[in-house]
C-alpha cells in the first residue's frame, strides 16, 4: 500500500488518516495536523480503482458495498496498520482512526472487526448501509461522527443508521450535524477538541 509518515512527539498518538474516494494519501495531513499537531500521521492511500479515482472497497452500485471486498480490504488494511506501526516502532502511542467518507465507511469496519485494536476514531460523513447480524462490544470505544442534513452523498437516513449501529453496541459517541457532505473548517474544530479531551481523559485513567 502507498503511504506517507509524519513523525510527531515521542509519546503521542499516532492518526491514521484513510481518504476519501478520489484522494491520496497526502489528503488529509493537513487535517490531521489540525486535530493534532505534535501527533504522528500516517496517510494511507486505498488500492480500489473506481473509475480513475482512489478507495478503500469496491462497490456493486452506488449506495451497495461490495461486502467481501469490504471484509477483504479492511482485514488488509488492518494487517498493513499493524505492521507499518511494528516497523516504525509505535506499537506503544494510541491509537486513533480518521476517515473521510469512503475512508471513514472502512474505518467503521476496522472498528466493528478489531474492537481491542481500535478504540478512537473520527468519521466525517460515513455511511454503512450493511445489515449487521452480529454482536459487537464497543463499550470502549470512543467515538467523534459528522453528518450532513443535507448531504448529497449520504442520505439522512443512512446518517441515522450509522449512529444506530453504534449505540446498539454502546460505543461513547459524540455526534454533529453539518450541512453538506463537505468536510468543513468548524466540525474540524469541533473534533479536535474532543480528541483532545478524550487523550486527556485517557492520561488521568
Amino acid at each position: 500500500m502507498n503511504y506517507t509518515i509524519k513523525y510527531g512527539g515521542k509519546e503521542q498518538p499516532v492518526l491514521i488518516l484513510l481518504h476519501g474516494t478520489g484522494g491520496n494519501e497526502s489528503s488529509l495531513l493537513d487535517v490531521g495536523k489540525d486535530l493534532m499537531s505534535d501527533a504522528t500521521l500516517i496517510g494511507i492511500r486505498g488500492e480500489v480503482l473506481e473509475q480513475g479515482q482512489s478507495r478503500f472497497f469496491s462497490r456493486v452500485s452506488d449506495g451497495v458495498y461490495d461486502e467481501v471486498d469490504l471484509e477483504m480490504r479492511a482485514n488488509d488494511l488492518h494487517r498493513f496498520i499493524s505492521e507499518l506501526l511494528q516497523k516504525s516502532q509505535l506499537t506503544n502511542q494510541e491509537i486513533v482512526l480518521v476517515g473521510y467518507s469512503n475512508g471513514a465507511n472502512i474505518a467503521i469496519k476496522l472498528l466493528l472487526n478489531y474492537p481491542d485494536k481500535y478504540q478512537r476514531a473520527v468519521l466525517f460523513h460515513p455511511m454503512y448501509p450493511i445489515d449487521v447480524l452480529e454482536d459487537h462490544d464497543l463499550s470502549q470505544t470512543e467515538l467523534f461522527v459528522t453528518l450532513g442534513t443535507q448531504d448529497s452523498i449520504v442520505p439522512i437516513e443512512e446518517s441515522q443508521r450509522v449512529l444506530t449501529l453504534f449505540r446498539r453496541f454502546h460505543a461513547n459517541i459524540l455526534s454533529e450535524w453539518t450541512l453538506t457532505h463537505q468536510l468543513t473548517y468548524l466540525e474540524v474544530e469541533k473534533a479536535k477538541k474532543w480528541l483532545h479531551r478524550i487523550i486527556k481523559q485517557n492520561e488521568h485513567e
